[in-house]
Order: C-alpha cells, then structure tokens, then sequence
C-alpha cells in the first residue's frame, strides 16, 4: 500500500562549523549533505579556505545580479569546468566568451519556435515504448524507477538527434556507458575546488576518463555518419541534422565534427540526464501523494483521449505542475558556480575577482524566508501569490539569463507528456523502509535508487 503523505526527503546537512579537511572529504561525497543548514535561511554566505573564497547568494536580487544583469562578469568557473572536461571538452555548456556566443548562435535555432512542435511526434513514440517496456514490471518486485526514467529519456534524445531509437546497437552502447559514467563523475571535481597550475594532474578517477572517452568515440560514430549523410543528401530532417547544417550568422561556419561531439555530449547530459532526474522525483513524490496521482492520472487520461499531437500539451495542467514542483524540489542541476572578473560588492562585503560566485537552486528552491512550506510537495503552489512570485525571483532550474538552458522548453515538454502517460498506464506506490536518499552526482539522483512499485491501471 502506498504510505501516507510525508515531507519529501532532503539530506541531512553537516555540523555548521567543521575543519576544512572534513569539509572536502564531505563534499567529495556529497555536495548536498556537505553544506550547514542554516544555508536554507541565510541571503548569503562566505565560505573561506586558504585557495580561494565562495559566495552563496540566495539573495534574488544578488541571483538576478549574476545571472541577469551582469553575465559578463561572471562567466562559468574555469572550477567547474576541470571537473566535466572529460565528457564535455569545449561544450557550449561550460565554455565562455567568445566562443560561447557562437556556439550559442549555432545551437539556439534548433530550439526555436516550432522547432519543438517537429520533435513531438518523436516524443509521443519514446513514451508509447516506455509504457511497454514497463508493463512486464507491474505487479512483481519493486523496481528502481530512475533506471526506467533514463531509459526513455535517452530513448528521447536519440529520436530527435539522431531519428533512432534506443534499441539501435550504438544508442544502447551510448546509454550503458553513460550510466556507468554517471556513477563515476561528481558534479563538482574535487581537485578542480584548489588553483592548480594547468601542468598539474588533474583528479579525475579512471573510470572517469575511461567511460568519458568511451562515450565520445560512440558519439563520434554518429555524428560522423550524419555528416556523411548530409553531404550525400540523404539526411533526416532532425535536430543532428539542423545543428550541424546552421551556419553562424557572423562567420558563415558550422560545427565541425569535433565540436558536435562536444555538443552531443552536453546535449545528452543535460536531456538525458536532467530529464531523467526530474521524471524520477516527480513520480517518487506521486507515490507518497497518492490524491495527487490520482488527480493526474485522470487529467492524463482525458487529455490524451482527446488528442495525440502537440496541443495535448495545454491540456496537462496538473501534470506541469507536478512536473515544476518535483524540480523545485530536486533540481537536476543544483549548483552553478561562476568565477568573479570585476570587483563587485555583494550585501556590503567586497567581492574580489577571481573569487567562486555559487548559485544554488537546491537552497534558493527551499529557501525558508521566500517560499511557503519549503519542504512540502504542493503543486498547487503555482496558483498562489507567493508562488507565482517565486516562481519570478526564485526558481531557476534551467538557471536564467543569458546562459539559461536552450533546451528548456524542450524539458518542459517532455517531462509532463511522459508523466502524463505513464500516470494514464500504471499506479506507482511507495516502497516500506526504502525512501531514497538525494545525492548530487552529475544531476539530484537517489543514493541507491528511487524505488517503486507499479501496478496496472
């Protein structure tokens, strides 16, 4: 039986004061777990070691500061990007400048306008398939729910890159490699938190290296073969084909094979892996609300009587929602960390350049003096007042500004639609005693899995 509802779990937080020392081995194991939760209260706060100075602002205005008013100023830290460089090399996602601008001005016409409208059938055929696989399960033994999440959203991201499905033998190779690099890859790189100089070797784990390198071969393989296709004419219209035929407006060139590997890589990561994420809590939190599962599940089955295009999506109200509640309180990314290049003055303390700026949505999403019942699933909170103003100033899963996520509407799609179907299909229950443990590794994942029972409708 499911289990009565409950406050969602979040992660113990440390100690408030601890030696630096066990601050880097609690971060290493977790970057959630190893923050004090007094961060849940504070506008912001200074963190300081003998290498460098942080700044967490959950102050809106200081996160509209970074993000919106200033970008320039605050440009993705070079951190940061030590710890994914060996999946993601020179992706629009963690490069700056210059060349982000022109990734930017490549990529961001895939995702514009009715760009959206030509994936859904793709979409539509990756949950139809999902709801398939996942009938041989109901009834039997609890199932890691998250497994399933990321299988139909790769399934996803190869329908609309590259118009195959996940069965195809190098997608199935593709997705078995990432999961293992999942596994392997923290969201922040320990050794990148110190200023080494770049001749230093860097920390990242074997299987970091070896699972990162494995996948770019694979997705070489792919963007290769499309390449061929296009110059021979017999490309399919999809995203891969539309990216790498996009000319820069200023220069006249396109990606190069080498680049659109490292585009394809954040493009799985960030579709693949948020989505995945987000669709795994948010049917973990219907599990534990059973009223609101059922108030889905029969706007889902209305919805989807009526219609099988892309206007059901203006349909699925509750089921959006849902969607928005479970990434305000899991978001996928929940950390972004800019490095300051001017000297800036956040709440009358001096901020020198050089100096990590982190924007948290795990605590700005759970910010007791800004939200109502911060740490309770609600999604009828959107309809309130002070929902709809912290929907404005406070929640940022896709962050904001000039660096928001490109694929944002693309996530917002597809994460109510699977929802949706799956909720028509299956009653998912919680399981006793197996509440899942949130962890920060590449995105919010279960420490050993999110856990669920499923039964036909």
């Amino acid at each position: 039986m499911s289990q009565p509802s409950r406050l969602p779990p979040k992660p113990t937080p440390r100690p408030d004061r601890v030696s630096l020392w066990r601050y880097f081995r609690l971060f290493k194991s977790d970057i959630l777990s190893a923050q004090p939760a007094r961060l849940y209260r504070a506008w912001m706060a200074e963190f300081r070691t003998p290498f460098f100075r942080s700044y967490m602002c959950n102050d809106p205005d200081l996160v509209d500061l970074v993000l919106n008013k200033r970008p320039m100023h605050f440009p993705k830290s070079d951190r940061v990007r030590e710890g994914l460089k060996p999946l993601l090399r020179e992706s629009v996602f963690i490069t700056n400048g210059a060349q982000w601008q022109r990734q930017r001005r490549i990529i961001d016409p895939a995702f514009e306008g009715g760009k959206l409208r030509e994936t859904f059938p793709a979409m539509w055929a990756a949950g139809e398939a999902c709801v398939e696989r996942m009938k041989v399960k109901t009834d039997a033994e609890p199932i890691d729910i998250e497994t399933e999440t990321s299988h139909v959203a790769a399934d996803i991201i190869f329908r609309t890159l590259f118009s195959i499905p996940i069965e195809d033998a190098t997608a199935s190779a593709v997705f078995a490699a990432f999961k293992r690099h999942q596994r392997a890859s923290p969201v922040v790189n320990l050794g990148a938190l110190l200023p080494l100089p770049r001749w230093f070797p860097r920390f990242h784990s074997r299987e970091t290296k070896r699972t990162a390198a494995h996948i770019r071969a694979l997705i070489e393989r792919l963007t290769t073969e499309r390449a061929a296709r296009i110059a021979a004419g017999t490309a399919p219209d999809d995203l891969a084909t539309k990216i790498m035929t996009t000319a820069d407006p200023e220069t006249g060139e396109t990606f190069d094979t080498a680049e659109m590997v490292d585009q394809v890589a954040i493009f799985f990561l960030a579709g693949h892996e948020t989505s995945a994420s987000a669709l795994a809590w948010a049917l973990y939190l219907l599990a534990t609300h059973p009223e609101w599962q059922d108030r889905l599940a029969e706007e889902a089955e209305t919805a989807l009587a009526e219609s099988h295009d892309f206007s059901v999506l203006s349909k699925l109200k509750l089921n959006r929602a849902t969607f928005r509640e479970a990434m305000r309180l899991y978001p996928p990314v929940p950390m972004f960390v800019r490095e300051a290049t001017c000297p800036e003055r956040f709440r009358n303390r001096a901020v020198k350049p050089g100096s990590q700026v982190v924007i948290s949505p795990w605590h700005l999403h759970r910010h007791e003096r800004l939200w109502d019942n911060p740490d309770g699933f609600d999604p009828s909170r959107w309809e309130t007042e002070n929902g709809k103003a912290c929907q404005r100033r406070a929640y940022i899963p896709f962050s904001s500004g000039a660096r928001v996520c490109p694929g944002a509407g693309f996530a917002m799609a597809e994460g109510p639609l699977l929802l949706a179907m799956l909720l028509r299909a299956f009653r998912f229950e919680a399981v006793e005693g197996r509440e899942p443990v949130p962890v920060a590794h590449l995105t919010v994942r279960g420490k050993d899995g999110i856990f669920l029972s499923i039964s036909e409708r």
